[in-house]
């Protein structure tokens, strides 16, 4: 039984061996470590494994079916949208969370939903194309 009190992050990644929840900042900054709780970005590093209650959390593990990759990892590939790759974990549960609530966004409603996630590699108009053609077109 985990500590009710450990970050989410940490329970998810040592304790549940899910590692593509990266750890980041610690200050839930970057957005390295989101995950969603019943279809919502939530920083795993500022929530604890008590705060997130009987929610259903989903890691990035829990997108793919089998070997087909969610539809947003799949455009996140054909865009090439990552280059280190550390932050794309965020980046997918973001933009999925994103894609739940508005299933047709337009470019500023990507940039507002995906504007508190950092990608030190500069990737981001990959990573907006990347969204749109998840969302099924081109703005």
């Amino acid at each position: 039984m985990a500590n009710a009190a450990m970050a989410r992050s940490r329970y998810l990644r040592f304790d549940l061996g899910l590692t593509g929840t990266k750890y980041g900042c610690g200050e839930g900054l970057c957005g390295a470590c989101t995950v969603l709780v019943d279809g919502q970005p939530l920083r795993a590093c500022l929530a604890t494994v008590a705060s997130v209650g009987g929610g259903q959390v989903t890691t990035i593990e829990g997108l793919a079916d089998g070997d087909v990759l969610h539809p947003v990892q799949q455009a996140f590939l054909e865009e090439s949208a990552m280059q280190c790759g550390y932050c794309i974990p965020g980046f997918i549960m973001s933009a999925v969370g994103l894609l739940e609530r508005t299933p047709n966004p337009s470019t500023g409603q990507i940039r507002d939903a995906l504007a508190e996630n950092m990608c030190r590699c500069g990737t981001y108009p990959r990573i907006e194309r990347a969204v749109l053609r998840a969302a099924g077109g081109r703005e």
